[in-house]
């Protein structure tokens, strides 16, 4: 497998454990909300820096003749994941389960969704990979 394939999943894994220990992270007192505007505002300016770091002669305000609803979807999408993890952790799940709990629930939705929206195709692995994953929420939740 290449190089290419792997270091997306890479970052994506490094991120998520930052993610995780900054989330358990946010003080009880600080209001999620306003630590996802934060979080986003942070974001956003380190987006426009790395865009214009990784393309110097693309056009920032150029790209937004691609735009559809998908961004405008996603913005909302990630305030409730956002402030929906730090709920959770509020709650009182320990970062080692409640991320595990989230992410199998998680995939067994999106075999779903690619089943409906996207035609994908479910066999028998995919269903022994949802009772897996169910399992798996059994034990872990004992």
């Amino acid at each position: 497998m290449s190089w290419s394939l792997w270091w997306p999943i890479g970052l994506v894994v490094l991120s998520n454990v930052v993610y995780h220990i900054c989330s358990k992270s946010i003080p009880n007192d600080f209001h999620p909300l306003a630590a996802t505007a934060l979080t986003y505002l942070v974001g956003a300016v380190f987006s426009f820096v790395l865009y214009q770091l990784i393309n110097p002669k693309g056009s920032f305000f150029g790209e937004y003749r691609h735009l559809n609803w998908a961004p405008f979807v996603l913005g909302f999408a990630i305030v409730g994941l956002e402030t929906g993890v730090m709920y959770m952790y509020r709650a009182g799940w320990n970062i080692s389960v409640g991320q595990i709990v989230m992410s199998a629930i998680l995939a067994i939705a999106l075999i779903f969704v690619g089943l409906i929206v996207y035609h994908e195709s479910i066999n028998l692995s995919k269903i022994i990979g949802i009772a897996l994953c169910l399992v798996g929420l059994f034990f872990i939740n004992r």
